[in-house]
């Protein structure tokens, strides 16, 4: 109830502040130490009021949801606490303009991450958790080196030099803030942790790994978003368009229910990501508001599905979950369709307009196919995700008791957010843009949006049809299955390829370096000539007198002689 009053205060905040068109910087003067202060900054515009009101009513909400889906579990207060102290570093990371507060929300972000992550103690979340914690440390790096490279300006607080950031002949703060971002948004090299970190409790997936944690690295560009240089800004959409690709490519691949979620977000991720990159940055945040409601609400509806289903989490033993669960089941469907882009629905109205914008833009022929086919595979993984689960045959226990009924408390929670999943987009759209975009474009590429979408969920119920008279799709092609399903081999480059293969080379060069040529021709192999010379003069002087003198007579000639 605390967290949903206060997001319903800064909503109206931020609604105060949008019409009035107000910024409030607050600086509070820690301690004075020779006339440096340490201040402590906070920024509040209609940006962050917004995006904290957001992250406030999901995590009311999730928190609300866990005590039905934790129920039984010895530690779920130290799981709410858990949740509550997330929610606290995303809020100082939301409202700090100022380098080093930010680090200390995102440490604070990766940290309480790491522990929710491996909530479950078993081998596969504890490296989960250590891939998780690893990928985001590098992103720390990175913050920590674009604080250092802040002393050249003379201040931590980044909102006053982003103007003068763009000029500077080195981008470098832009860079090192992209890359940041792409740890803490999952871009491409980073990618594997996020389907990784689905091993986390459900609530935790819904609250951190779809709406809140994933999207901190957009905020921030968003926030940094004139400091980005050209050559930054191309590179970041060659990026995020990728990512795009690869995780919708994936999700059709995928049989977790939690990783087909996990992957689509890492599919909208690249969405804002790129259409960061073009310079919409209202767009971006409009979006990521919009993702941020059904993305939370669909990993609900997963939650109880799988808490139903006796904890399985694979799509083939699920179906017919329609006549079962009903209620769940429209919701799980609305936010399907919301993810979509189907007209009118909060996802509608940002998805339908950057795909408008990025065509209307003049960009080549691959940034536009790239848009348009990831836009497709995100409807025929939806699509497909439907068929397992909803329509097609009921694969589990004979014996179950699957209703409704039993989760009173979880469908509570899932019907707040369900007002929001419909009506939130033009709510957000009327707000946001008081100018509205002007979009001009021939009805061919108007409807073109529509079209993709038809297109991608015939692809998706055809992919995943089964019957007895019908091959399976992904099982005739086997490798190229594991190849997408494992997101372009990325897992195991980013396990095995930092893992073994450099502890493999370490073990070589010890061998060889260490243990082998540096000992033979440096300390112990010296130690040896230095001994065997010794015992040869000792040999000499002992035993054979005669020789000795001998060798003495001939030395002393040999020198008189030269």
């Amino acid at each position: 109830m605390f967290l949903l009053f206060f997001s319903l205060l800064m909503f109206f905040l931020s609604l105060n502040f949008m019409v009035l068109d107000y910024v409030l910087m607050l600086e509070f003067q820690l301690m004075n130490i020779n006339s440096c202060q340490i201040l402590m900054t906070l920024l509040f515009d209609w940006m962050s009021l917004l995006f904290m009101s957001f992250v406030l009513f999901i995590s009311s909400m999730v928190i609300y949801y866990s005590y039905s889906y934790m129920e039984g579990d010895l530690n779920i207060n130290r799981f709410i606490m858990l949740v509550c102290m997330f929610v606290l570093s995303m809020m100082l990371l939301i409202i700090s303009p100022n380098l080093i507060s930010i680090l200390l929300g995102w440490d604070g972000l990766g940290l309480v991450s790491y522990c929710l992550v491996i909530y479950y103690q078993n081998l596969k979340s504890y490296n989960a958790g250590m891939i998780t914690a690893l990928s985001n440390r590098i992103g720390d790096v990175f913050l920590l080196l674009s604080i250092a490279w802040m002393l050249n300006y003379g201040g931590f607080n980044y909102y006053f030099y982003v103007d003068y950031m763009k000029m500077d002949e080195i981008f470098i703060i832009g860079l090192f803030i992209m890359i940041a971002a792409m740890t803490k948004s999952a871009q491409i090299p980073f990618s594997s942790w996020l389907p990784a970190a689905m091993a986390a409790p459900t609530p935790v997936s819904s609250l951190v790994h779809s709406s809140t944690l994933v999207t901190a690295g957009v905020y921030l560009l968003i926030r940094f978003n004139l400091s980005l240089n050209y050559n930054c800004m191309m590179f970041m959409l060659f990026i995020g368009s990728m990512t795009m690709f690869m995780a919708g490519l994936g999700a059709n691949y995928e049989y977790d229910l939690k990783k087909i979620i996990a992957l689509s977000t890492l599919s909208q991720l690249g969405l804002m990501m790129s259409i960061l990159s073009l310079g919409e940055y209202k767009l971006a945040f409009f979006h990521l508001l919009t993702h941020a409601l059904f993305k939370a609400l669909l990993f609900m509806c997963g939650g109880c599905m799988i808490h139903n289903l006796n904890n399985c989490q694979d799509i083939r033993f699920m179906g017919n979950l329609i006549n079962l669960m009903p209620l769940t089941c429209a919701f799980f469907i609305i936010s399907n369709m919301a993810l979509c882009g189907l007209p009118f629905l909060s996802g509608f109205y940002s998805k339908d307009l950057i795909l408008e914008i990025v065509s209307m833009n003049y960009m080549n022929m691959y940034i536009y196919m790239i848009f348009f086919i990831s836009t497709g595979l995100t409807v025929s993984y939806t699509f497909r995700l439907i068929y397992y689960v909803i329509i097609g045959d009921y694969n589990h226990f004979s014996l179950h008791l699957i209703s409704d009924n039993n989760n009173f408390i979880m469908l509570k929670g899932m019907s707040g957010l369900i007002m929001f999943v419909i009506f939130g987009g033009s709510m957000l759209m009327w707000l946001m843009f008081p100018i509205p975009y002007f979009i001009c474009l021939p009805f061919i590429m108007k409807m073109m949006v529509l079209f993709v979408i038809m297109i991608g969920s015939l692809l998706g119920y055809e992919f995943s049809k089964l019957k007895l008279n019908y091959f399976l799709n992904s099982y005739e092609n086997m490798k190229s299955s594991l190849f997408f399903s494992s997101m372009w081999n990325m897992p195991y480059l980013s396990t095995f390829g930092m893992n073994y293969y450099p502890l493999m080379m370490g073990n070589k060069i010890y061998m060889n370096l260490d243990q082998g040529w540096s000992e033979f021709m440096g300390a112990q192999n010296i130690y040896m000539n230095i001994k065997n010379m010794s015992m040869f003069f000792q040999f000499l002087y002992n035993n054979n007198l005669k020789i000795f003198l001998l060798l003495t007579i001939m030395w002393v000639m040999f020198l008189l002689f030269i």
